[in-house]
């Protein structure tokens, strides 16, 4: 990989993770400074505006290397390990097994799935404001005030670990304050119309995988129904017209993966994909998706990228990334769309094993930056300049 525009700066003094001042231990990387930055705030009176972003690295299991970089869109810097700089005083980092991480208001949530806790950061600065400690916990959306968040419970890749369950926390309190019970092992999780539609999986359990989408009812927070879907669910998402998009893994050997479309007004599939998605994101009626399949025939993954309209409900030609840019991912592992730009910014996982990438795409699909992550990037959210829940 070509890193010679890229270079590393260290400084000795320690201050929030988005001043000019470089705190020590950070990273830095300028993939792109731009000549002359612009004023959004002069661009657009009174509106939030994207600011930039924060990239979780989940880190191999077991290691406690899960890690937090910010991209500052305005200065064109981007930092590594901005928790550690940030909070000098928390031993041991970030934690193990970064799984998934969301802003709401102020605050940042960061899921860590091996360290059993939610990081409750100041999204401005990076620190630490409270540790929820929650055992095996996994996905995190928000909805009214509050933040749900699913979780295993057991011991990680235990089969005989009891059903899963969805946590309430008061994003004022940041305390617990109800659990209700759904599948085994709940992975993705969206709030919609004063409910929560969660993927359980019954991952530990093979091949008696789950096949429903757990539907809670927020107001007595019980679980009133489960729909039936597929076997081993994991992504959910929902668009604009209130469907959700879900996938399913199979079995991983005669079953094969599938991505499926829940109407929420009927909770019921109402049509069915016959592509595998590992991951997807959507936006502008819009999903962008990518998948890797490993073939048992040629000991190798293959790569696809695919978009489908959420509207229409059908695939798209073509791809979000040219066909000259393809070879530059290896296993592509996270990915998020500039709410503003549209580029779209895809995550490299590498080897598993070592620092991953970071690649910036535009809508064209042309590469028009990359930086060097920590290892097992996978998950972007936007900061924006003022509170945008």
């Amino acid at each position: 990989m070509k890193r010679s525009w890229l270079f590393l700066l260290t400084l000795f003094t320690i201050y929030a993770c988005q001043t000019d001042d470089i705190p020590e231990g950070e990273e830095v990387q300028n993939p792109e400074i731009p000549e002359e930055p612009s004023d959004p705030d002069e661009e657009k009176p009174g509106q939030p505006w994207v600011e930039g972003f924060y990239l979780l690295n989940e880190g191999n299991m077991s290691m406690n290397k899960a890690s937090l970089d910010y991209m500052n869109f305005k200065t064109g810097e981007y930092r590594s390990n901005i928790f550690s700089s940030s909070n000098p005083d928390v031993v041991g980092g970030l934690g193990d097994v970064g799984n998934d991480m969301g802003i709401y208001g102020s605050k940042l949530y960061v899921v860590l799935n091996a360290s059993n806790k939610v990081e409750v950061l100041d999204a401005q600065t990076g620190t630490r404001l409270k540790q929820i400690d929650i055992n095996n916990c996994r996905y995190i959306t928000f909805y009214k005030g509050k933040a749900y968040l699913s979780s295993y419970l057991g011991s990680i890749g235990d089969p005989s670990a009891p059903n899963g369950i969805v946590a309430e926390i008061d994003t004022t309190t940041m305390e617990i304050t109800r659990r209700v019970e759904v599948g085994r092992q709940p992975e993705e999780l969206v709030a919609h119309n004063d409910k929560i539609y969660v993927a359980n999986s019954g991952g530990y359990s093979p091949p008696d995988y789950e096949t429903t989408i757990s539907v809670i009812d927020i107001n007595s927070f019980s679980e009133t129904k489960r729909i039936e879907v597929a076997a081993n669910l994991n992504r959910l998402k929902i668009d604009s017209q209130g469907d959700l998009y879900v996938t399913s893994r199979g079995d991983y050997l005669e079953i094969p993966s599938k991505l499926y479309v829940v109407d929420t007004k009927i909770e019921e599939v109402k049509k069915v994909f016959d592509l595998g998605v590992s991951n997807l994101v959507i936006h502008n009626d819009i999903a962008y998706m990518y998948n890797t399949e490993f073939s048992y025939l040629t000991g190798d993954y293959s790569v696809s990228y695919t978009m489908l309209d959420t509207k229409s409900e059908t695939l798209l030609d073509g791809s979000f990334i040219a066909e000259s840019q393809k070879d530059l991912i290896k296993m592509p592992y996270g990915i998020a769309i500039h709410p503003e730009t549209e580029e779209v910014l895809i995550t490299d996982a590498m080897d598993y094993v070592t620092p991953g990438n970071l690649y910036c795409f535009s809508p064209e699909g042309e590469l028009k930056w990359m930086v060097q992550t920590g290892d097992i990037p996978a998950h972007i959210v936007f900061r924006y300049s003022s509170s945008h829940e």
